[in-house]
């Protein structure tokens, strides 16, 4: 599928059925799989065959998803995970381990930043967190000899500040490490990082990809490109005989196309099991069938509703990369030629006062904390996630209390500003 485009590959990659096979992906809802002979059992265990023997580590229904959303990505393989959460801990525990160090944009979700400067700090993994913004002395400088990664976002939910991917991955490769983005915001069809220099790409699947709120998911994509075996002393878990695997080393019997993602799959998804569901991935699948006709509607209802705002008498400012006024506007076309997606941000002059009313008074867009969904939802931070904060430590994080995040979904644009309106008139 290599030769098509980006919408043909969105419904047509990934599987091919045979004579008389089933024309949609089928769901193997199987936990175990059979086999004649012991021997032919012991190949799979060895890494000397192809197939299936648990679900906890490989199912077919989910290989065809994640080798659609491989083509999409332009990368040579890929797995999915049980969420994006997922994806990204193993994208960067599959290169780390206990005394390594990741360099990453400061400017990530929330969740993600805990769970590198949290819980992998309790792994002994350090990170330097850096600005998006950094100069390219600065972002030098944070290297380390054990640094074994960089990460970062393509979009960041929720500043959705756009980062420079292809600085970002060419201090990563001057320095013998891959460059991982989180590509959930834009998706491929509006943003391939991998084209940007970019060697793992990371997805919360279950934003724009599922597109309907109905599949909790993650991805992971491997372009097939670093040269682990140029790096072998930096990078042992690839590069050195792997007892657990009867002392395969993967970089030398899977190449580059094929190493990362089979030591993954073979070692992490074995031993810690964060495996997506058959049916989120057949659930999945029937998102990305459409994703190449919803992101261009997300992306023209966030621009209509970011225009709308930034001329609002009760609106502070406004924060979407589409707006020529946006600090992010060139990169964002440099690196999105098709637009971003539909999250926009802005805050009411009111503070938590003004957003509390504001919300309240909403009645298409739903208050959630999820985002990417096909029908419009809303969040006052201040009220919610982050809610145990103070005024001053609101500020402190770029928060302020009358900041609201609005997910523009697929409805029509003039009523989702009309309710925009009416619920700004209330404050």
């Amino acid at each position: 599928m290599s030769n098509y485009k980006m919408n043909t590959k969105c419904v047509q990659a990934g599987y091919t059925p045979g004579n008389g096979e089933p024309r949609q992906i089928p769901i193997i809802q199987s936990t175990t799989f059979k086999y004649e002979t012991s021997e032919d059992m012991g190949k799979l265990f060895d890494l000397e065959a192809s197939g299936y023997f648990y679900s906890r580590l490989q199912n077919p229904t989910n290989d065809y998803v994640a080798a659609k959303i491989a083509e999409l990505e332009g990368g040579a393989a890929a797995m999915l995970t049980s969420s994006g959460q997922a994806a990204n801990f193993l994208a960067l525990f599959n290169l780390c381990e206990c005394g390594s160090h990741i360099v990453s944009s400061s400017s990530i979700y929330g969740g993600t930043f805990n769970l590198i400067a949290v819980t992998m700090a309790k792994m002994g993994i350090d990170v330097t967190f850096v600005s998006p913004d950094c100069t390219e002395e600065e972002l030098d400088a944070a290297f380390k000899e054990n640094t074994k990664a960089v990460f970062g976002e393509s979009i960041a939910n929720p500043a959705l500040t756009v980062l420079d991917i292809e600085k970002f991955a060419g201090a990563a490769h001057k320095h013998g490490v891959p460059m991982i983005v989180d590509n959930t915001f834009p998706t491929p069809v509006n943003c391939r990082p991998i084209e940007w220099g970019a060697d793992i790409v990371v997805h919360s699947t279950t934003k724009y990809m599922d597109g309907h709120g109905a599949a909790v998911g993650g991805a992971i994509v491997d372009a097939g490109r670093f040269d682990w075996m140029a790096y072998k002393d930096k990078f042992p878990g690839l590069c050195t005989p792997d007892e657990s695997y009867h002392g395969i080393t993967y970089a030398e019997k899977f190449g580059k196309e094929g190493a990362f993602i089979t030591k993954c799959t073979a070692q992490l998804m074995r031993d810690l099991g964060c495996v997506q569901s058959p049916q989120n991935a057949y659930i999945l699948n029937l998102g990305l069938e459409s994703l190449h006709v919803r992101m261009p509607r997300h992306v023209e209802n966030g621009q209509a509703v970011a225009e709308f705002l930034e001329g609002h008498p009760q609106v502070s400012y406004v924060n979407y990369p589409g707006l020529p006024s946006n600090k992010y506007y060139e990169r964002a076309q440099k690196y999105m030629k098709g637009g971003g997606c539909g999250v926009v941000s802005f805050e009411l002059k009111g503070g938590r006062r003004a957003a509390e009313i504001f919300m309240k008074h909403l009645k298409l867009a739903a208050i959630e904390t999820h985002v990417a969904d096909a029908r419009t939802c809303c969040l006052n931070p201040a009220t919610s996630t982050h809610r145990q904060m103070s005024e001053e430590q609101l500020r402190a994080a770029g928060v302020p209390s009358g900041l609201v995040r609005i997910s523009c979904g697929l409805e029509d644009k003039e009523d989702l500003i009309g309710d925009l309106k009416q619920a700004l008139e209330a404050i």
